[in-house]
């Protein structure tokens, strides 16, 4: 120890300054400027008219305009578990962030110690320490802890992002579940009514084959349609009860009757608003998915510059500042304080190849981000092409078969009434039934296909999110 009080006053302060300027010098970077990729899509969407205007993002609870919809998504967005766990990983990776983060700071520790030994003269001698320690802070002076922590920033991004996907696939699967047990119940109320009229036409045909009024065939015919519908009534019971267990899952807590009760009639309101799909380039920012592929290719550009700054010489610092003495009462005395500054530089000489290997793995992940950015664009683009190509067929689909059930009713209501003027056989009208069954639940599922494909639209359009 010195015995310069002043010395010893100054010696804390330099310290000080050779730690700043360190950190000056901490500076530089290996980590290859980051260029977002071209997007491999055309321009504008199949069938679209050139240079549509971009389409500003909109909220689910403005999409949605049932009101038992926005209660059951918000009761999902509140309790659904996987939504859980994307959150929790948003923490656990925003830790891994701060610790790289910390990385980038000297840490101090309060340090104590103490020795006692025999001495060569004999009898025991004694040393005390106390301070304050760093111990083996990198000075990154090749940007390796800034590189990984700019990776673990990404890392993080990403990790909300995919919070954010998770929330948008959320939303649109308590939609489509909500829209197949609305029409599960459409469906078994036609079948009720289509089993009442084939059992009440069941009775009539025995009761006339029993009186000779009528062939086997005709009763082995009427037979058949009222075991059809009774097995159609069972599958529907059985889809019912598996899409309410499907929605009771994603709400993630058991559902309020009120919510999924069947509607009274047909709403004249729509269920959804009009989504403008806007330019494939919207995409790029609409989309969680995307947005989590992109931070993961930051990442990934990240981590090159840290395999890249491992050829380089590692600089490392290790420092005390305290007092020491023989004794435990001379500690705080005069002329015990003092300082250590230990500077070390380790340049890689020979590692068997680690390093480069380092670096080939690193710019090998960073081309998987690329391609695996480049594919979620693609898969985004077919989603919306996809859903486009639907919007503009199945509204037509549906007119027509509207006017189909329309036909089809008024063809079993003529058939009803030459059977009974004795002009056609009761074959005629078990037809006109079954005809006309099939054709209403062809109409039920094209509108419930019409539905799904709004919220498809939406889901593809990157909607169901916000900041």
């Amino acid at each position: 120890m010195n015995d310069n009080k002043t010395l010893s006053r100054t010696r804390p302060a330099r310290l000080l300054t050779v730690l700043a300027a360190a950190a000056v010098l901490a500076g530089c970077s290996l980590m290859p400027v980051y260029e977002r990729p071209a997007a491999p899509v055309p321009a504008d969407w199949p069938g679209a008219a050139a240079g549509a205007a971009p389409a500003s993002p909109l909220a689910w609870a403005d999409f949605v305009a049932d009101a038992r919809l926005r209660e059951l998504m918000a009761l999902a967005l509140q309790n659904n578990r996987d939504l859980r766990v994307a959150t929790l990983n948003i923490e656990q990776v925003r830790a891994q962030y701060q610790i790289r983060q910390a990385d980038q700071v000297p840490n101090l520790n309060l340090a104590a110690s103490g020795n006692r030994q025999p001495a060569s003269g004999g009898g025991i001698s004694s040393s005390y320490q106390v301070g304050l320690a760093m111990s083996s802070w990198e000075i990154d002076f090749f940007g390796r802890i800034a590189s990984l922590k700019e990776a673990a920033l990404a890392q993080y991004l990403a990790s909300e992002a995919a919070r954010n996907a998770a929330q948008t696939s959320l939303v649109a699967a308590v939609a489509s579940t909500w829209l197949s047990l609305q029409a599960n119940d459409e469906l078994l109320d036609l079948t009720r009514r289509t089993l009442a009229t084939r059992s009440d036409s069941l009775r009539l045909t025995r009761l006339r084959f029993d009186n000779g009024a009528t062939s086997a065939l005709d009763l082995r015919q009427a037979e058949s349609l009222t075991a059809a519908a009774q097995a159609a009534l069972a599958q529907q019971s059985r889809q019912r009860a598996l899409d309410l267990n499907a929605l009771t899952l994603l709400v993630g807590q058991p559902l309020p009757s009120a919510l999924v009760a069947p509607a009274a009639a047909q709403a004249a309101q729509p269920l959804f608003r009009d989504v403008p799909a806007g330019l494939p380039s919207d995409l790029l920012a609409r989309r969680a998915d995307i947005l989590q592929a992109e931070q993961q290719l930051m990442a990934a550009n990240a981590n090159i510059g840290a395999a890249r700054a491992a050829f380089f010489p590692r600089l490392a610092l290790t420092a005390s500042v305290g007092t020491a003495s023989g004794d435990l009462s001379g500690l705080f005395k005069d002329g015990s304080w003092g300082f250590t500054l230990s500077p070390q530089a380790l340049l890689p000489i020979f590692d068997a190849g680690r390093n480069q290997a380092g670096l080939d793995g690193a710019q090998a992940a960073r081309a998987v981000a690329v391609a695996q950015y480049e594919k979620a664009i693609q898969s985004a683009f077919r989603e919306v092409a996809d859903a486009l190509a639907g919007r503009a067929t199945l509204g037509e689909q549906l007119h027509a078969q509207q006017a189909q059930a329309t036909a089809e009713a008024e063809r079993l209501r003529l058939a009803e009434l030459r059977y009974r003027n004795g002009v056609s056989s009761f074959l005629d009208v078990l037809d006109a039934q079954r005809s006309l069954f099939a054709t209403q639940q062809g109409l039920t599922q094209t509108r419930l296909a019409q539905q799904q494909n709004q919220v498809a639209l939406y889901k593809a359009l990157g909607g169901g999110w916000s900041e």
